[in-house]
């Protein structure tokens, strides 16, 4: 890996170019609002570990010497091209959002809560590309590249930053028509004599668990017709009235609200309260575009998340 010079520093760089160009330390100084002492000693640490003396001083106008002006000829556009990345790279953090965003995004939330809404963030930032993965796998933010990502659940410790941006609970739900041809449970217990939906990504399949408000907790292990890996199946078959399921408010947000399903006992607590949190790779600084990314969902999510409102 090549390295920078270690004479050629940009701030006596740039100090030895303005003095060239001015003639004088203290025009230069003026132009650099800085101090003349400042380039002074910026320059006069360039000479000593070049080994070369830069300029000519006399009473009236200072001058390059001849190493000098070979010096500042063979500089000027490698200190142009790193004044344009240091203008870029603080641009990045403090400026327009702008470049590649790379998201972590869960499979179906994001499919549901997140995709149909990027064109807002897009719309808001122009300047901006998306390069989203959705995938319920647990990915490496840093060592992959990510500049963000949303996540579900409990987080575990971490060196991440997570921000919370809405609460989610779980729910029992079934369609009317099943109520209706094999009636409504009134407590736990009731459900081993219903045909219940398994979802094998929870890992107390099969067993759900509930807590009353006087915290009495009860564990049904539950049977059923069907059973699967993925929530969105279940969500069909019980809108169909094949049987109960138990999902998060998130995942049957719609059916809810149009009246497709219908929650069960409300008054009992579910095992997986939790919540959903944007997480980046450090509290330090943050690309522009990252930060806007955060703020953005968490003003969408804000008081009440959008499955509580459809």
């Amino acid at each position: 890996m090549q390295q920078w010079p270690e004479g050629a520093h940009i701030e006596e760089m740039a100090a030895l170019a303005a003095v060239a160009e001015q003639g004088s330390f203290a025009k230069a100084a003026d132009s650099l609002r800085r101090d003349a002492t400042v380039l002074t000693r910026r320059i006069q640490s360039l000479e000593r570990r070049l080994g070369v003396r830069l300029l000519e001083r006399t009473t009236r106008r200072v001058t390059l010497t001849e190493a000098g002006a070979r010096f500042l000829a063979r500089t000027q556009d490698a200190m142009a091209v790193l004044m344009e990345a240091q203008n870029e790279a603080a641009a990045a953090a403090t400026g327009e959002p702008s470049g590649t965003l790379r998201l972590a995004l869960p499979g179906t939330f994001g499919r549901k809560w997140i995709a149909p809404y990027l064109s807002d963030f897009l719309a808001r930032y122009p300047q901006v590309r998306i390069h989203a993965e959705f995938s319920n796998r647990f990915v490496d933010l840093i060592g992959e590249g990510f500049d963000a990502a949303v996540r579900l659940g409990v987080l575990a410790d971490s060196s991440l930053v997570a921000r919370k941006i809405a609460e989610r609970r779980r729910l029992l739900c079934a369609s009317p028509a099943y109520l209706e041809r094999r009636g409504t449970p009134a407590r736990p217990e009731d459900l081993r004599d219903h045909a219940c939906l398994g979802y094998t990504g929870f890992s107390f399949h099969p067993d759900w668990s509930f807590t009353d408000r006087e915290g009495q907790r009860v564990t049904v292990r539950i049977q059923g017709p069907l059973v699967a890996d993925d929530a969105e199946a279940l969500v069909a078959a019980s809108v169909s009235g094949l049987g109960i399921m138990m999902g998060t408010d998130w995942l049957v947000g719609r059916e809810l609200a149009d009246g497709t399903l219908v929650p069960l006992l409300s008054e009992w607590m579910m095992d997986g309260e939790a919540g959903v949190y944007a997480i980046i790779p450090s509290r330090g600084l943050q690309p522009a575009k990252t930060r806007a990314f955060v703020d953005w969902i968490a003003a969408r999510f804000a008081a009440v998340p959008p499955w509580r409102k459809e």
